[in-house]
C-alpha cells in the first residue's frame, strides 16, 4: 500500500490548495514583510512546515508498525490495509466535494496547538531564515483536517520510513500553493478550485481506493 499511496496524497495536496491557503494564507502574508528576501523567507517556511509532517508521518508509521509486531499479523495488516484505502476513499469524495466531514478531524489537534501557538508570536513578523524556518515548523502542526487524513495513511503504512515517504508526499503537494504567494497563488488557487480538475483529480483518488478496497477484499477471502 505505501507506494500506491504516494500519488493520491501528493494529488490531496495539490488540489487541496483552496483549504492550505485558507489555513495558512495569513502566515504566508505575514512573511511577504521580508521585502527582498520573500522567496527564500517562503522557501524556508515551507521547508520546516514539511519537515514537521514528515516526523509526524513517521512517528505516525512506526506506530502502525508496532501494531503489526504485537499482532498476528496478518489480520492487523489486513485491517490497516483496509483502513488506509478507506481514507483514500474518503478523500476522493472530499476533493470531489461531496463531503466536508474533514473538518470535524481538526477539532482534535486543537489542544496539542494551543500550547504550540504563542511560539509562534516570537517569530513573527519572519525577516530573516532563522525566524522563517521555526516558524514553518511551529505552524506545521496547525489543526487541518487534510493533513490528520493524510496521517491516517501514514499510521497504515506500516513502517517509520513508509509513513515519513507518505507524508513527505502531501507536503509536496502543498508547496507550490503556499510557495508561489501573491497573484500567482492566487491564479493557481483557481486553477485548482475548477470543478472540472477537483473532480477529475477526486475520482482518480477514489479509484485508488476502491482499487485497494478490493484488493484487501481478495486478501481476506483467500486468507
Amino acid at each position: 500500500m505505501p507506494e500506491s499511496a504516494y500519488l493520491p496524497l501528493f494529488l490531496l495536496g495539490l488540489l487541496g490548495g483552496t483549504h492550505c491557503i485558507g489555513m495558512c494564507g495569513g502566515i504566508v502574508g505575514a512573511l511577504s514583510m521580508g521585502g527582498a528576501t520573500r522567496f527564500s523567507l517562503h522557501l524556508a517556511y515551507n521547508l520546516g512546515r514539511i519537515i514537521s509532517y514528515v516526523l509526524a508521518g513517521g512517528v505516525a508509521g512506526a506506530l502502525g508498525g508496532a501494531s503489526l509486531a504485537l499482532s498476528d499479523q496478518l489480520p492487523v495488516r489486513i485491517i490497516l490495509f483496509l483502513l488506509a484505502n478507506l481514507m483514500l476513499v474518503a478523500l476522493g469524495l472530499y476533493l470531489m466535494g461531496v463531503t466536508r466531514a474533514l473538518a470535524l478531524t481538526e477539532r482534535f489537534g486543537h489542544r496539542l496547538w494551543r500550547r504550540l501557538q504563542p511560539l509562534t508570536k516570537r517569530f513573527l513578523p519572519a525577516r530573516s531564515l532563522a525566524q522563517a524556518f521555526p516558524l514553518g515548523l511551529l505552524w506545521g502542526w496547525l489543526p487541518c483536517g487534510l493533513v490528520y487524513s493524510a496521517l491516517v495513511t501514514a499510521l497504515t503504512s506500516g513502517s517509520m520510513l513508509h509513513g515519513a515517504g507518505v507524508m513527505l508526499a502531501f507536503g509536496l503537494g502543498t508547496l507550490p500553493n503556499l510557495l508561489l504567494a501573491g497573484l500567482l497563488a492566487m491564479r493557481l488557487k483557481d486553477y485548482a478550485a475548477k470543478p472540472v480538475l477537483r473532480m477529475a483529480a477526486g475520482l482518480l483518488v477514489l479509484g485508488y481506493g476502491l482499487w485497494g478496497l478490493w484488493a484487501a477484499v481478495r486478501l481476506l477471502l483467500s486468507a
